[in-house]
C-alpha cells in the first residue's frame, strides 16, 4: 500500500472512531482531541516512505519533525485547558442548543467530523508532493523551515499569553477588565494564534512546493499545486470560527465591539487609535 493510500485508511477509521464516539458520549470535541494528533502521523507515514524507498528523505524527515513539533505544543496547551478530561467545546454547545437535534447531528456528521478530519488530511498532502518530487534539501527548504519555527514560537507566545489572562481572570473571580485580552500580542491582531497557526500550514505547503519545483516542476504543478486546497480551505475554516466566536464574545462582553474597530481580526497590524469624542 502506497502512503498517501494508508493515510486514507487511517483517516477513514479516525473519523469513524470520532463519529461514533460523538453519538454514545454525547460530546462533539472528539475531532478536537485528534486535531493535533492525527496530522503527526500522516506527515510521518509520508516520511518512512521516502526512508524506505531509499531516496533523499532529508525533507520529508525535516516536515515531519516540524509537524511533531506543531503537534505537541497544540496537543499541550489543549490538555491544559481541560481538552482532555471530557470537556466539549463551549462553542458547540452553543450551536447544539440553536439547532433542531436531527440538524446538529447532519452537522456533527458532514461538518464536524467529515469536513475537518478531510481537512486534517489535506493539510498534510505537500508532504505527498514532496514524496512524489524526491530532490535535495535546499536553501529555500532552510528559510521556510526557519519560518516555520518562528511562526510556532509567535503561537506559543499568543497561547501563553491567553492562559495567563485566564488564570488571573480567574483568580480575579472570573472578571478581569474588560473580560478579553487586549495586550501583548492581542493588541496588534484579537487572534494572533490563528494568525500563527494559519501560517505554519501555508508555509507548511512553500516546503511541498520547493520540492516539486527543484525536480522541474513548472509553475503550475510546482510554485501552485494541488495540496494549497489544504491551507485554503484551513484558512476558510478559521475565517469562519472567528466569526462565529466573535458573535459570541461581542454578547458577552459590551467592549468587545471597540476592540473589534480598533484591532485587525487576525493579522497582526498597527491597532487603530479610539475615536475622540467631540
Amino acid at each position: 500500500m502506497d502512503a498517501l493510500s494508508l493515510v486514507i485508511l487511517v483517516a477513514a477509521v479516525a473519523s469513524a472512531a470520532c463519529w461514533v464516539l460523538s453519538l454514545v458520549t454525547r460530546d462533539t470535541s472528539w475531532v478536537d482531541r485528534a486535531w493535533s494528533i492525527v496530522p503527526v502521523i500522516y506527515v510521518w507515514i509520508f516520511a518512512v516512505d521516502a526512508l524506505a524507498s531509499g531516496v533523499d528523505a532529508t525533507r520529508l524527515v525535516v516536515m515531519a519533525v516540524l509537524v511533531t513539533a506543531w503537534g505537541i505544543r497544540l496537543t499541550f496547551n489543549f490538555a491544559r485547558k481541560g481538552g482532555y478530561s471530557g470537556t466539549e467545546d463551549y462553542r458547540w454547545a452553543i450551536l447544539r442548543g440553536r439547532l433542531p437535534a436531527w440538524l446538529f447531528q447532519v452537522f456533527n456528521l458532514l461538518f464536524i467530523v467529515g469536513f475537518q478530519m478531510t481537512l486534517l488530511v489535506l493539510i498534510t498532502l505537500p508532504a505527498d508532493i514532496a514524496l512524489r518530487h524526491p530532490a535535495p534539501f535546499s536553501g529555500w527548504d532552510a528559510a521556510f523551515t526557519g519560518l516555520f519555527l518562528a511562526l510556532l514560537v509567535g503561537e506559543t507566545v499568543a497561547d501563553q499569553q491567553q492562559w495567563d489572562f485566564h488564570q488571573r481572570k480567574k483568580a480575579a473571580g472570573g472578571s478581569l477588565g474588560d473580560g478579553f485580552l487586549t495586550a501583548g500580542l492581542f493588541r496588534y491582531s484579537r487572534h494572533p494564534n490563528f494568525f500563527f497557526e494559519q501560517a505554519q500550514w501555508w508555509v507548511f505547503y512553500a516546503i511541498g512546493a520547493s520540492a516539486a519545483v527543484a525536480s522541474g516542476a513548472g509553475f503550475v504543478g510546482g510554485a501552485l499545486n494541488a495540496s494549497i486546497v489544504g491551507p485554503v480551505l484551513l484558512t476558510a475554516l478559521f475565517i469562519g470560527s472567528t466569526i462565529f466566536t466573535e458573535s459570541i464574545s461581542a454578547s458577552r462582553h459590551p467592549a468587545y465591539a471597540d476592540y473589534r474597530r480598533r484591532t485587525s481580526m487576525i493579522v497582526p497590524w498597527p491597532p487603530r487609535e479610539r475615536a475622540v469624542a467631540r
